[in-house]
């Protein structure tokens, strides 16, 4: 006879998610590396990761009702191929699951139906949904659930599925039982360290997010450390290296995807406040906001080596945002020449943030 695991599975399934497992919930084993990792200061700037702690390791503080949680994944389309010849199209790449409008919104609203359909099967039962969101180490619940392992790029890893998925889970008060855990399938394949660009994977299993592309575009809000924005290469948001070389994945790619994740860098950066809202505004990317975004623009057309970028960046100078202006300094200093040291000493003669003349005074003395 089912079991309530095989009920709610079969629901999950009907509802459109992949995979799913349940698991009790407990104190996560690994809360000691958790708070180990926040004492080394690595989480960087995500300062939201050191509030609540306590009911990250067990979430049953913060829902005292709970006695299960069901992890669930929503595929979404691999990566298109790198854009070929990049410096020459200037084309800059975003990462495979920001395509489209934000997943928060389509996976809460899928969970949700989840949520309703289970409370149907078993009547007054409670269900509360999380996608990404709350004081919820997603990938340990999931690797706890047998959804799949964590591997060495740190992601959950599924031996179907690879890694290209959205989690989310439902909190229930449903007791349902453990499965057996899912055997670790890295073996002794490194491929995901080797070609880290920034070498943000660390030692066995672990990353230092403050040297994490992804990070870097994405949740660092101030200046990129000079030494990493070369390693940045064309990325604007995100990264999906660690995942492109991860053989579970196999040689996934969807060409279709090429335009809306490969994206011509010198039309982002003509984007105003507007233009961004108009084009990002509902999509994943917002969250980098415009100064972010185009932070992030500037980086790569510094490292295109293209002659072509020159103009654009130049123009950059003026940008409202401080931030902008100092990266697209740097990014000038770069590629150098006499129209980036004309740009760059014009800039100077009318900038009135210190922090940004003295990128300009660098970017200048770089382009001698």
């Amino acid at each position: 006879m089912p079991g309530r695991e095989d009920a709610v599975a079969a629901e999950a399934r009907a509802a459109g998610f992949d995979l799913v497992g349940c698991t009790p919930l407990a104190p996560l084993e690994r809360g000691a590396f958790f708070e180990g990792w926040l004492a080394e200061g690595r989480a960087g700037e995500m300062a939201y990761l050191a509030r609540r702690t306590a009911e990250r390791i067990d979430p049953r503080l913060a829902f005292p009702w709970a006695r299960s949680v069901v992890s669930v994944t929503y595929p979404y389309r691999p990566p298109p191929p790198p854009p070929a010849d990049w410096r020459a199209t200037l084309r800059g790449r975003i990462a495979a699951y920001a395509l489209g409008p934000d997943y928060h919104d389509r996976l809460g609203r899928r969970l949700a139906s989840l949520a309703e359909r289970l409370a149907v099967v078993f009547p007054g039962r409670r269900f509360l949904h999380y996608i990404d969101t709350g004081p919820v180490l997603e990938r340990e619940w999931a690797a706890r659930a047998a959804v799949g392992w964590i591997g060495r790029n740190t992601l959950l890893l599924n031996r179907a599925a690879g890694s290209y998925f959205f989690l989310g889970e439902l909190f229930t008060d449903l007791e349902l039982d453990a499965p057996a855990p899912r055997a670790d399938h890295c073996g002794t394949c490194v491929r995901c360290h080797a070609a880290c660009p920034t070498g943000a994977l660390g030692p066995g299993y672990t990353m230092d997010p403050r040297r994490c592309i992804s990070y870097l575009t994405i949740e660092h809000r101030g200046v990129i450390p000079p030494d990493l924005r070369p390693l940045i290469d064309n990325w604007i948001f995100g990264c999906d290296v660690c995942q492109e070389v991860c053989p579970w994945n196999g040689t996934a790619a969807d060409p279709g995807a090429e335009d809306l994740l490969a994206p011509r860098l010198p039309d982002l950066l003509a984007l105003d406040d507007d233009g961004f809202r108009a084009r990002y505004g509902r999509t994943a990317l917002a969250r980098a906001k415009r100064r972010g975004l185009l932070r992030n623009v500037t980086v790569a057309l510094g490292n295109s080596g293209n002659p072509d970028a020159v103009a654009p960046l130049a123009g950059a100078l003026a940008d409202p945002e401080p931030l902008v202006r100092r990266h697209a300094a740097w990014a000038l200093g770069r590629l150098g020449g006499r129209i980036a040291r004309e740009g760059l000493e014009a800039a100077r003669r009318r900038e009135s943030d210190p922090r940004v003349e003295e990128e300009l005074l660098a970017a200048r003395a770089a382009c001698a």
